[in-house]
């Protein structure tokens, strides 16, 4: 058993288990070489290139677990909506789905394994390339269907919120769409290989507890109802309101991530301790643009107030920003190692 798995389940390890969301990203050499060659859809979309950028991660920094590359968007094609990532501009939906008829329109369901089989391949691949766990990955409901209603990234979520209140019978159906959609993709990693999942909820921070309670527990819930029978650990992360993490912890998962906004002892109180549950996080990501020692004594803030429970991952609040490092990543992942040898 590895040291992020045992984390987990709540068991001891030999040390505080470390990996960090985007590890393969746009602030290494490697990664933007590969990327001059291939547009980013490409990369996600060549098995190889995919399985070397997450392999590269791994054997760059350290970490004690992979996260498969792929981008949470992906789910969208087989859900009949089109989309591409416009540089400088991020991702742009070309039929963003804003009525009941789109909704209608749209698959009942999938097949994953046709549709997004070159994650699959990836899976597979880097499970034969490295020795330490992989995680698969998926968007939670939320988030994924509100890149498909505003077209894109958004400031106001003006068209998100405009159809959740507006037409809430034709929510509904969109969110049980994109549940099971995503429910099937991630059965379908695990089955290749995946060895434990991840729920990003990266847009939730944008709604009240009782929006979140009415319009978004029960299809996130869904998700994990589907995969009870899958036996790999599974972590659910959002971000933007510390008041969402007691909600998200009752919808599901095994590991709640906390972002930066809240001090990780105090998160873990309101979620129950580390008899309830397991935590990951919450490394505030601009301390990787810090001053090494700076950064060393932020970290160690994060361990001191997890309290060396069993059942602690440190992570980043939310992804490394491009202008990091592959030098001060390694730094954290080697000081967090050196700091919780036991």
């Amino acid at each position: 058993m590895s040291a992020f798995l045992d984390a987990c389940r709540r068991k001891p390890s030999t040390h505080t288990p470390i990996w960090l969301m985007r590890q393969a990203g746009r602030y290494q050499a490697s990664y933007q070489a590969i990327r001059s060659k291939v547009s980013f859809l490409e990369l996600c979309k060549t098995p190889d290139l995919a399985c070397q950028v997450t392999v590269d991660a791994v054997e760059q920094l350290g970490v004690d677990a992979a996260i498969i590359f792929a981008d949470i968007l992906l789910v969208l094609d087989p859900l009949g909506i089109d989309f591409d990532f416009e540089k400088g501009h991020g991702p742009k939906i070309y039929n963003p789905v804003r009525d009941a008829k789109a909704i209608d329109a749209m698959p009942e369901t999938i097949d994953a394994e046709a549709s997004l089989g070159y994650v699959m391949e990836a899976i597979r691949l880097v499970r034969r390339a490295i020795d330490v766990p992989l995680i698969g990955f998926s968007a939670a409901p939320f988030t994924l269907a509100a890149y498909a209603i505003e077209g894109g990234g958004s400031k106001s979520y003006y068209e998100t919120k405009q159809l959740m209140y507006g037409d809430e019978g034709a929510w509904k159906v969109l969110m049980t769409k994109v549940a099971d959609a995503l429910a099937l993709y991630l059965r379908a990693q695990v089955d290749a290989g995946a060895q434990a999942l991840q729920l990003f909820d990266s847009w939730v921070g944008i709604l009240s507890p009782a929006d979140y309670e009415r319009y978004v527990a029960p299809y996130t819930k869904r998700i994990f109802d589907a995969l009870s029978d899958v036996d790999v650990p599974t972590l659910h992360f959002g971000t933007g309101n510390p008041e969402l993490l007691v909600p998200m912890q009752e919808v599901g998962g095994d590991v709640i991530g906390v972002d930066w906004r809240i001090d990780l002892g105090d998160a873990w109180d309101r979620l129950g301790g580390p008899e309830e549950t397991a935590v990951q996080g919450n490394l505030e990501p601009a301390m990787l643009l810090a001053p090494v020692d700076v950064m060393k004594a932020a970290a160690d803030e994060v361990l001191k107030s997890a309290g060396g429970h069993p059942g602690h991952i440190f992570n980043l609040g939310h992804g490394i920003m491009p202008t990091a490092t592959v030098d001060q990543v390694r730094a954290l992942v080697d000081h967090v190692h050196e700091k919780t040898s036991r």
